[in-house]
């Protein structure tokens, strides 16, 4: 699997290049904004694989990296994991809201690096076919469309990143129903991995703030998280 590596460090983009190659992944290294957002344009006259995600920094010298996270979206739908120093939840939730799928803290350890690329890469499929009954979704002022991956709420259209969608629809399905952070992880994200329980919190803050239902995802303390059916 190729991975596009933004990062302006060349000395760092060594060293990670050296361990995705050993894990078996072909690392494509662009220094800055420019360079990567160029590399993710299609060449009809060469023929690549496409990637299967992005490691972007966002200390970059021409633009900032969350500008960045916002033009690589319109343009592909490849998951993005941010790499930053910023680690304050707010910056993280203004990421996800960008389009990103994860991030990663600097310093980070690379064998967690590792396991957030292929937890991104497991994202389970979209819910195809299918009557409208079967794949719709209403609960109060919330519409999710399950086969078209559209969320609505008070018929005005809400975009949620691959992780936000299948935890909503996730939770979604069985309302009132606590699920563990355990199984949360398992189902979402296709790991066990501890340290994706972080991420799952950043995300249930992100979904709040898209929808502007504060109470639709209720944090069950010392177990998980449940959906509450909002009112009409």
């Amino acid at each position: 699997m190729r991975v596009l590596l933004v990062e302006d460090d060349d000395h760092v983009a060594g060293a990670v290049s050296a361990i995705l190659a050993r894990h078996g992944f072909t690392v494509v290294h662009a220094r800055n904004g420019e360079e990567a957002l160029r590399a993710l344009l299609p060449d009809p006259e060469v023929e690549s694989d496409p990637f299967g995600v992005v490691l972007l920094d966002l200390g970059l010298p021409d633009q900032d990296g969350y500008e960045v996270c916002g033009k690589i979206r319109k343009r592909t739908s490849t998951p993005v994991i941010m790499v930053t120093a910023r680690s304050d939840v707010r910056s993280r939730i203004h990421g996800l809201n960008l389009g990103a799928d994860d991030y990663v803290v600097k310093p980070y350890d690379t064998g967690e690096l590792i396991a957030r690329i292929h937890a991104v890469m497991r994202r389970p499929p979209a819910v195809g076919g299918g009557a409208p009954t079967e794949s719709d979704l209403h609960l109060g002022p919330l519409h999710i469309d399950l086969a078209t991956r559209q969320v609505s709420v008070h018929g005005r259209d809400v975009s949620l990143t691959r992780k936000e969608f299948d935890l909503l629809a996730l939770l979604a399905q069985r309302p009132g129903v606590v699920f563990r952070r355990e199984q949360i992880i398992s189902e979402v994200w296709r790991t066990n991995w501890e340290g994706t329980a972080r991420t799952l919190e950043v995300h249930v803050a992100s979904l709040r703030s898209k929808l502007a239902l504060p109470a639709l995802v209720e944090t069950v303390r010392g177990v998980g998280y449940r959906l509450v059916a909002p009112a009409a």
